[in-house]
């Protein structure tokens, strides 16, 4: 960043911090924050409206890089070192991006918090916040995600001076806030066992969750979501023979959500997706039928949930015993916020 365009951003952060920082969060009731920091997309929940995303990828600016244009879409995050981290689609813009997806998230905890923070009503920037989180496995996780995201935080977000004080974090298994969130929505049945399958983008895991909202058995795959359904189209020679090259498994995924186009190329798979769609979902079904055998008898719904569930809707159709969640990437965190028993703001990490 040069001479002038840090001082100007300084001068703007200053300003906007004075405006944020100059009335305090003082009502008796801390904001609790609900956040779903996925390999795809980073999605937070404040109780009204519509769920937020942002996308799960970012670009750490060297020191004399000047920073595209920010959003909250695309947030801006400096940490009191320097270190500058741009986040979401407007990363795509530098020339070399971090994916989340071939991550390890318990690590990015904070700044994946960072990015999603926003200030309360009134421009609000210093406040006390609970978390409701989640992760595919609390028992090995827990405990360093609480280490990272308890206590002060300052940091400076899209200009504005930031000094939250976390004082609680909760830590829930993954893929329950769906079962949470379909119950309430009475799509799971009352009696009998439901097995809750989450596809994400770098995993995908399954609960076995019994009348009574107990989980009692469970399988959580490292990898085989999303991201590796698009690796394998990556490398089709019916798109690298127009691209020069093999294809980036990050972009067709983001493909998966608009027409399977390869960004602006008009490069399609549509036509072929069936090819490798075909054995992905069969290779995810056939591990969640060994897995639970001895249970199906029991077994009165399948609720299929997660960003990547849209892929496989419409193989689902007319099974009575299935039950994909409507707006699916964001049955999580509006499940979590429903567990917080608040009705202020909602956190996951995926």
């Amino acid at each position: 960043m040069t001479t002038t365009t840090a001082s100007r951003s300084r001068s703007g952060a200053s300003r906007s911090s004075a405006k944020a920082r100059g009335t305090q969060a003082t009502s008796a009731t801390i904001p609790v924050l609900a956040l779903d920091a996925g390999n795809y997309d980073l999605k937070f929940f404040t109780g009204s409206g519509h769920p937020k995303a942002i996308r799960s990828v970012r670009y750490q600016l060297p020191q004399g890089r000047d920073a595209v244009s920010f959003s909250e879409a695309s947030p801006l995050i400096e940490l009191p070192d320097g270190r500058r981290y741009h986040f979401g689609a407007q990363a795509y813009k530098y020339r070399r991006q971090q994916q989340t997806v071939i991550e390890n998230k318990v690590e990015l905890a904070k700044l994946h918090l960072y990015a999603c923070l926003e200030p309360l009503a009134g421009d609000v920037a210093d406040y006390r916040l609970n978390l409701h989180v989640s992760t595919p496995d609390p028992a090995r996780n827990g405990e360093d995600i609480r280490a990272q995201l308890l206590g002060a935080h300052e940091f400076t977000r899209n200009e504005v001076a930031f000094c939250v004080n976390v004082e609680s974090v909760t830590v829930d298994r993954e893929g329950m806030g769906a079962y949470h969130y379909a119950k309430a929505q009475g799509t799971v049945p009352a009696q009998g066992y439901t097995i809750v399958i989450d596809i994400g983008g770098g995993t995908w895991l399954t609960r076995l969750v019994d009348a009574d909202g107990e989980v009692i058995d469970e399988n959580i795959m490292d990898r085989g979501g999303t991201y590796e359904l698009a690796t394998a189209i990556s490398f089709d020679h019916r798109l690298t023979d127009h691209l020069g090259s093999s294809a980036d498994p990050c972009i067709v995924m983001d493909g998966f959500r608009i027409d399977h186009v390869y960004a602006d190329t008009g490069l399609a798979w549509a036509d072929w997706l069936d090819e490798y769609l075909d054995p992905w979902f069969k290779g995810i079904f056939q591990t969640v039928k060994a897995q639970y055998t001895p249970y199906m008898p029991r077994v009165t719904r399948f609720l299929v949930t997660g960003g990547g569930s849209h892929l496989i809707a419409d193989r689902l159709q007319g099974h009575g015993l299935f039950a994909v969640m409507g707006d699916p990437q964001f049955a999580n965190v509006r499940g979590l916020f429903l567990m917080t028993g608040d009705t202020q703001l909602c956190m996951t990490t995926k």
